[in-house]
């Protein structure tokens, strides 16, 4: 098996008195496609926000492509530097422009000149299909494309994971289908993804494993097929038969 590009050991994590992530382990590997599902409350975010240091976990250990997560901040920019997140909503500055949205991390973070950022970011806009909106501003898009845009600003910093955090839950269905295809084809380009998500028909053609969370727990992780198939745990099965 090729080597673990990201390595969750025994964490655990606290909001105040309440214990939100208990004992957590799980590995993977480069370009796996893993898939964490469960029901609201779960500690599903809270365990992909604690993998670029959004969150920070109390006790155990992250490592991400052999960097640890801990209080040396040099280790935390050089993660925030490979992970790429997508969240809910879609942290678009209205003020700036698609185009201009898409260069700001690689022209001040990477220190990039800004012709090659934006030849850079006119190729994620291509590749997630919305280049002919790269000079409006996010309110002049729907919210499809608004999240389409995000996506593209995450790969500008050309990372070599993405975390996305239910990437889908604040569109309308019809724009829902816009930006899994994205996502479809990122995966089949072969991007290290971690997605939460209640999009099972998405998990179901491209995860590579399933994780069940409930109560900070994972209850289950299995091979897709197996995962939708052969559920082992009376909860899986009581969760999919609720969402299926």
């Amino acid at each position: 098996m090729s080597e673990s590009i990201i390595e969750i050991k025994n964490v655990n994590k606290w909001f105040g008195d309440f214990q939100v992530l208990k004992d957590i382990n799980l590995e993977v590997q480069a370009k796996q496609k893993i898939v964490v599902c469960g029901p609201s409350g779960s500690g599903k975010s809270t365990l992909i926000r604690c993998i670029n240091r959004l969150e920070e976990h109390q006790q155990g250990n992250i490592i991400v492509d052999g960097n640890e997560l801990n209080e040396n901040t040099k280790n935390i920019e050089a993660i925030r530097a490979e992970v790429g997140m997508v969240f809910q909503q879609f942290n678009l500055f209205p003020h700036l422009s698609i185009l201009d949205n898409c260069t700001l991390a690689p022209i001040w973070v990477k220190k990039m000149p800004k012709k090659d950022a934006e030849e850079l970011a006119m190729q994620q806009l291509e590749k997630v299909q919305i280049a002919d909106q790269a000079v409006k501003f996010p309110g002049q898009l729907s919210g499809g494309q608004q999240q389409r845009c995000a996506i593209a600003r995450a790969l500008c910093m050309q990372p070599k994971i993405m975390l996305f955090d239910e990437p889908t839950s604040a569109l309308d269905p019809e724009m829902i289908k816009e930006v899994l295809d994205a996502m479809v084809n990122l995966a089949n380009a072969g991007m290290t993804m971690i997605v939460v998500t209640h999009e099972m028909g998405f998990a179901k053609e491209v995860a590579d494993e399933v994780i069940f969370m409930d109560e900070g727990m994972i209850v289950e992780k299995a091979k897709t097929k197996e995962f939708f198939d052969n559920p082992k745990s009376d909860r899986t099965k009581l969760f999919l038969s609720q969402i299926l």
